[in-house]
């Protein structure tokens, strides 16, 4: 497993290192043309809407094992509230972007499931483990994307509409907003061809894969260009706290909720550990360039966590092989 992890983070290290070189040497424009910031646009409004839209369209509702999402998602989705909820106090008082608080609670529950999280689980629990991780992966996005992406449209709304305005017009404007969104469309409009029973068209289904297999190299890319243009936020002390939250606590909390409310043992509870302990995605750092907010931040806490990861995810598997 030491191996499989070092090669997944030395090829994830070249690409944004890439992407380093990229934005340094600024060939695809200066600052003034924003560079990362279309990129990250692209894979916002092109190649995430293909991958979600695909994901749904193809998900076999009726045998996912819902107890098991429920042992996963409850904690990581009450943990994602409950760092909104206190980045929301320190808003006003730091004078932080409206999008903060949404920023760091994504930064803080979104792992790394694919790059890393498939490697490792596959490595470590071999094929039954890596089933599990997949269904885990089948829903991840859409959940989390989902629960920020209206938890940052609803404060956007409130801080743009009129003093004097009641409830009713911040609700609807939220509603709109993260309806016509391109994480949101495309997942009602893939539940909504999941319905239907019809399988996707051969051609469809090609070009959806092409766009969505660009996201993840376009991420990694972005990481390093951003660290190029943005460089290292003055104070780390942000970026350690939400790594910290993503490294320590999230496992320990999926831990305690699966094994004690949802009795999870044995290879189930395993792979949910290391789940929740895999380091930050990089949908986190697209989340924050769409919202201009903490993006230099949120990079830190992609390179942060990563390399982080190595030193955890062995006291993880230590823990898990005596406890879990």
């Amino acid at each position: 497993m030491s191996a499989v992890l070092f090669a997944k983070l030395a090829a994830i290290g070249l690409i944004a290192g890439f992407g380093w070189v990229v934005g340094r040497m600024r060939w695809l424009g200066d600052e003034r043309a924003e560079p990362a910031r279309v990129l990250a646009n692209a894979a916002f409004f092109l190649f995430a809407p293909a991958l979600l839209f695909r994901t749904t369209a193809r998900l076999d509702l009726a045998q996912l094992p819902w107890a098991m999402l429920a042992a996963y998602f409850v904690p990581v989705v009450a943990m994602m509230l409950g760092v909104y909820a206190w980045q929301r106090l320190w808003q006003a008082r730091r004078g932080l972007p409206v999008a903060a608080p949404s920023v760091r609670a994504i930064s803080a529950t979104f792992g790394n499931t694919l790059q890393i999280g498939v490697p490792v689980v596959s490595g470590v629990f071999g094929e039954t483990g890596l089933g599990l991780l997949l269904t885990v992966i089948s829903v991840h996005a859409l959940v989390l994307l989902l629960v920020c992406t209206t938890l940052v449209e609803l404060d956007l709304a409130r801080a743009h509409a009129a003093p004097d305005s009641g409830l009713g017009p911040v609700l609807a404007s939220t509603l709109r907003n993260a309806l016509i969104h391109p994480v949101v469309l495309p997942v009602v409009a893939g539940l909504l061809w999941n319905a239907t029973g019809w399988p996707l068209p051969g051609p469809l289904d090609e070009v959806l894969i092409l766009l969505g297999s660009a996201m993840v190299p376009l991420c990694l890319t972005l990481i390093g260009m951003s660290l190029a243009y943005l460089g290292l936020p003055r104070s780390l002390g942000g970026a350690l706290s939400v790594t910290l939250l993503k490294l320590l606590l999230q496992p320990l909390l999926v831990w305690a909720v699966a094994a004690g409310a949802f009795g999870l043992t044995g290879l189930p509870l395993q792979v949910l550990v290391v789940a929740a302990a895999l380091p930050t995605g990089s949908n986190a750092m697209m989340f924050s360039q769409r919202y201009r907010a903490l993006e230099a931040e949120t990079t830190a806490v992609n390179v942060i966590s990563t390399l982080g990861f190595a030193l955890t995810v062995p006291v993880w598997l230590w823990a898990l092989s005596r406890l879990g």
